[in-house]
């Protein structure tokens, strides 16, 4: 974003951002109808094992580990008692591996000995867990409990700047600036939609401005790409 256009944006009233902002989700509401978290899952279990996954990974790569993954561990005590070699082997293409593999087994000794097994639906029991930060719990909550949450990932974090909503670089600031402005009931449904506006046009190094259909309402449109 431009010097200029980042400080029109900051001084931009919270009301006119958030008139702005409403026009921008009825119109992604247009283009994203059908907006879903992109990792395949059936449970609570298996969304929260993909989405340590999908740390610094694309989530098709963790779709392709976890199709098998998920045949051979089924339940948190499954995690818990796993092999750290053979649990490694089987993830090691998300990248990070090792660590992964620590945060899995940790998270899941916990969620056997606190919960029974089963994942809590509470932000603040989730962020306890080993490998499950904010942006992971807000994944599980809204795509599958229906609690609503700002999921800050790479692509929010992107266009929340670029599109003059936030200019806080930590995530967790990300997230509250964006609570602010946005209706608690389209959370869930927002972060996914700007998601995949930000995978299919707003791109990190060439965003699509001419084919973007809320460049009118962005202040850092180039329409001369």
């Amino acid at each position: 974003m431009l010097e200029k256009e980042k400080s029109a944006s900051e001084n931009e009233s919270l009301d006119t951002k958030k008139k702005r902002l409403e026009n921008i989700i009825s119109i992604l509401h247009l283009e994203y109808p059908h907006s879903k978290c992109h990792l395949s899952y059936q449970n609570p279990l298996e969304l929260l094992i993909a989405t340590i996954l999908s740390a610094q990974c694309t989530d098709e790569r963790v779709n392709q580990v976890t199709k098998e993954l998920f045949k051979k561990y089924k339940t948190a005590q499954d995690y818990a008692n796993a092999s750290q070699e053979e649990l490694e082997n089987a993830i090691r293409s998300t990248g990070f591996f090792r660590n992964k593999t620590k945060a899995i087994m940790s998270c899941c000794k916990a969620l056997v000995v606190n919960y029974g097994g089963e994942v809590p639906t509470s932000i603040e029991k989730l962020t306890q867990l080993d490998g499950v930060g904010r942006k992971t719990a807000n994944v599980v909550l809204g795509n599958i409990f229906g609690i609503p949450g700002i999921i800050v990932d790479t692509h929010i974090k992107r266009l929340a700047g670029r599109l003059g909503l936030s200019h806080k670089s930590d995530p967790d600031k990300i997230e509250s600036d964006l609570m602010s402005m946005v209706p608690k009931q389209e959370w869930t449904y927002f972060s996914n939609a700007l998601s995949d506006h930000g995978r299919l046009i707003c791109q990190a190094r060439k965003p699509l401005c001419l084919k973007c259909k809320i460049n009118h309402l962005c202040p850092s449109v180039e329409l001369g790409n």
